[in-house]
């Protein structure tokens, strides 16, 4: 299966003199020349958290989408097969993508730039041809920070997925029941084969009478 990527970069002006670029799919030996912003810790150390992105940057279905100022990586999306130990390797599918991590170093958040790094991910028909998918679970989510309370939050993450055709898919994976605010949000490109689609609903659902 053919993975595309096609890099594109947009400029967002910022302060006076300065712009914020957004640009992706980064390519492992250019994201290798960033520095990562401290506050990018929400799931490792940032050194850490850089250097598994170079590695997902690396992998034939992965992609990395920055936002930075001059040289600093300010926000992240990820994109790769899930994690073989997750549900969603199961049915072994090459064109299911999972959205992954989603991350905004604290200063620059509201400034709409998850929402740009998203949109500019999907630019071009990159992803016609697989179905997208991320879980959305309330423990991941910077309630803290945000003010937020976890039923805003989640409408939050909803509107920002749909500004790329997301929608909400049911499925009786237990982590996701396990919290009435936990969602899985698909997108199904337009060139996605229908026996793709009819495997991610058994991969979707184990308990066949849930149908």
């Amino acid at each position: 299966m053919e993975h595309y990527k096609r890099y594109h970069s947009q400029l967002i002006p910022y302060q006076s003199t300065r712009s914020i670029v957004i640009e992706g799919p980064v390519p492992p030996e250019q994201l290798a020349h960033y520095q990562m912003h401290s506050d990018l810790d929400a799931f490792r150390r940032p050194k850490e958290q850089f250097e598994a992105l170079i590695e997902i940057a690396e992998l034939p279905e992965g992609r990395i989408i920055l936002a930075k100022l001059d040289n600093e990586i300010i926000g992240y999306v990820t994109f790769h097969y899930a994690d073989e130990m997750e549900r969603w390797s199961e049915g072994n599918m090459k064109d299911l993508v999972e959205l992954g991590a989603i991350e905004v170093a604290d200063d620059y958040r509201g400034l709409g730039l998850g929402k740009r790094m998203i949109q500019l991910a999907f630019e071009d028909g990159q992803l016609e041809n697989v179905i997208t998918f991320t879980t959305e679970y309330y423990w991941h989510w910077d309630l803290e920070k945000s003010g937020l309370n976890v039923w805003d939050y989640r409408q939050m993450m909803e509107k920002l997925m749909k500004s790329v055709d997301m929608v909400w898919f049911a499925t009786d994976d237990p982590e996701i029941c396990s919290h009435p605010a936990n969602c899985l949000m698909v997108r199904i490109g337009k060139d996605v084969p229908l026996s793709s689609v009819e495997q991610f609903d058994r991969v979707r659902f184990r308990q066949r009478f849930m149908y």
